[in-house]
């Protein structure tokens, strides 16, 4: 479980088929003597397990599901990342509870400086439009945003100076591809009313006890 929160922007440094994975070799500034063997480490918001550490550089595998779901079999060496480590139990919560499961790829249509912050607007795949909400929470490349506004199928996002400044996301171009996880309490809702989305209606709320 993650938050969100980015703890390094770190450098690719190799990349080498494995099987129907990748391997990643990632240079960063986070202290990996705390790290062991088997930890959990968020790369562009993707769980990826720490499998060697040597000096500041680890190495994990993206597998055929990641590879598949996500942006990182399309990494090079020289690229930055958003790398965050698992939360801790009594760890501050301060972005919000995020798996680590990419449940789909956009990519940014436009970007704006609007001077006290910076605007993105991503696109959103239509399976996943459902799950989010204005001024709910989306995980964006391993980084935890607001959803200002939905409109033609993309969320606009505002990035205040510290995450612009914290994040590589400032600096991607349109077109550019980026990882997304909705809030993972908007599947279990879903899942809950066993997956029918017309099943939450007006007179569904009535009969829990709503007054609608």
């Amino acid at each position: 479980m993650f938050t969100g929160l980015v703890e390094d922007t770190g450098t690719v440094v190799a990349v080498a088929p494995r099987g129907a994975g990748k391997s990643l070799a990632i240079r960063t500034r986070i202290p990996l003597d705390e790290v062991r063997i088997g930890d959990s480490i968020a790369v562009n918001g993707a769980c990826l397990t720490a499998e060697h550490c040597a000096g500041d550089v680890f190495t994990a595998l993206a597998g055929r599901e990641t590879v598949s779901r996500t942006t990182l079999g399309g990494l090079r060496a020289g690229e930055t990342v958003h790398l965050e480590r698992a939360l801790k139990v009594g760890d501050r919560l301060g972005g919000h509870l995020v798996q680590g499961h990419v449940d789909g790829v956009g990519a940014v249509r436009r970007s704006v400086d609007a001077g006290e912050s910076w605007i993105l607007w991503v696109s959103l795949p239509e399976e996943l439009s459902r799950y989010v909400a204005e001024k709910g929470s989306l995980c964006v490349d391993g980084v935890s945003l607001t959803v200002n506004e939905l409109a033609e199928g993309a969320v606009r996002l505002n990035l205040v100076p510290h995450t612009a400044a914290a994040t590589r996301l400032v600096g991607l171009k349109a077109g550019a591809l980026v990882n997304l996880e909705v809030d993972i309490v908007a599947k279990y809702v879903e899942r809950l009313l066993g997956g029918d989305r017309r099943a939450l209606d007006v007179d569904t709320l009535r009969k829990w006890g709503y007054p609608v």
